[in-house]
Parts: C-alpha cells; structure tokens; sequence
C-alpha cells in the first residue's frame, strides 16, 4: 500500500470514529463526523450496508489501528510478529509498541497536531532524543528518553504554535513534559490503557493470525 494522499476525513468516516487526522479541526464543528449526513461510510448507497461479516469487522479493526498511527500493512505486520515473539498478551503489546513510536511520542506530548504533522517534525530535524537528532519517526522510544526540540527559534516557534492551537497538553502517566523548556521524558512503558481509540485488539490477533 502506498502512501494515502486523498481526503482525510474519508478514512474517519469509514472507520466510523474521529482518528485525529486534521489536528484542531477534529475537535471543531468542521469535521465531516459532527455534520448529519456526512457521519456515515463514503461511497454510495451506503445507509444500505448491514452488518459486516467476521472478517470484515476484524479487518476494519486492524485498518482503524493501522490508520490511526499512519503505519503501512509491512510494518503493522512487522510490528505483529514482534509482539506475537513477547510473551503477554499479543494485542496489548502490539498497542504498546504502536503507543512507543517517536512520531506518537511526539504527538501526544502536544508538540505537532497530528501524527502526520510530527512526522514531518521529526523527518526535518527538529526533534532530538538524548541530545541527538532523530529524523525516523519509526524510532522506539524507550523508558529513560529525553525528548527535546532542536535549539533554534524556527524549531520551537513551530512547537509553541501547535501547542497555543491545541491548548493545554493532557500528557499520559508514562510520559512527562515540561512544557516551558519543551523537555520531555518517557517514564514507563506504554499499557493497553493509554491507546486513545476504541479499539479490540484481540480481533486484531485474530485477523492477522489468520
């Protein structure tokens, strides 16, 4: 699959919730999910469509997952293998190893309004963990990470704004900020609870262990 360069708003609506695509405006009247008629999947004749089959409810789980954090089907699938060889439960590490992305690090510190704008910020150099520039939003953030902005004003004048537009950060337990010196740390790793979408993971493990 290549990269996906049509309307966002038409993934949210297939997938049948808000996926945070459009940053501010997902929160805003603006988005197609708040207005009638527009909150149903694209396509015609769509009000016909019933019940979706086994594999396709599994299958639209895995896509809502796959859309959300703006990974392509090789490397979900590559991310599924890693958690199918940790022991636990396979659906809430493949979630937590998602969750540990820098591009998603990065985003829910408020630093970029959506995933898709932090990983245009991290592949231009703007983000440096442990001191170093980090241009690979794939990058597994590990506990113990410093995740700092580059020291130049266009860097964090770029942050500061999608901060002010976001408005106060509601950073998670696993990750701690210091909004003013825009630092931040990766205290813990991830859980299951920290996912920001409803999602059922164990359809996911059913999906992919097809």
């Amino acid at each position: 699959m290549g990269r996906y360069i049509g309307p966002k708003c038409r993934l949210c609506r297939r997938e049948g919730i808000k996926l945070m695509l459009k940053g501010a405006r997902c929160e805003s009247a603006k988005c197609a999910m708040e207005k009638q008629g527009r909150n149903s999947p694209p396509g015609p004749k769509s009000f016909r469509r019933g019940r979706g089959t086994e594999y396709s409810v599994r299958l639209r789980e895995k896509q809502k997952v796959k859309r959300y954090y703006g990974v392509f089907e090789k490397q979900f699938m590559n991310y599924f293998h890693a958690a199918e060889r940790q022991k636990g439960h396979t659906g809430a590490i493949l979630l937590s190893l998602l969750e540990r992305r820098l591009d998603n690090v990065v985003y829910k510190l408020g630093f970029a309004l959506s995933h898709a704008a932090s990983r245009q910020l991290i592949s231009h150099g703007h983000v440096h963990v442990n001191g170093r520039r980090v241009d690979v939003a794939s990058y597994m953030a590990r506990v113990g990470d410093r995740i700092t902005i580059k020291d130049a004003e266009p860097s964090k004048k770029l942050v500061r704004a999608s901060i002010e537009e976001l408005g106060e950060p509601h950073v998670q337990n696993w990750l701690k900020l210091d909004q003013t010196a825009l630092v931040a740390e990766v205290i813990a790793t991830p859980t299951r609870d920290d996912v920001m979408i409803p999602v059922e993971d164990q359809l996911i493990v059913e999906f992919c262990s097809r």
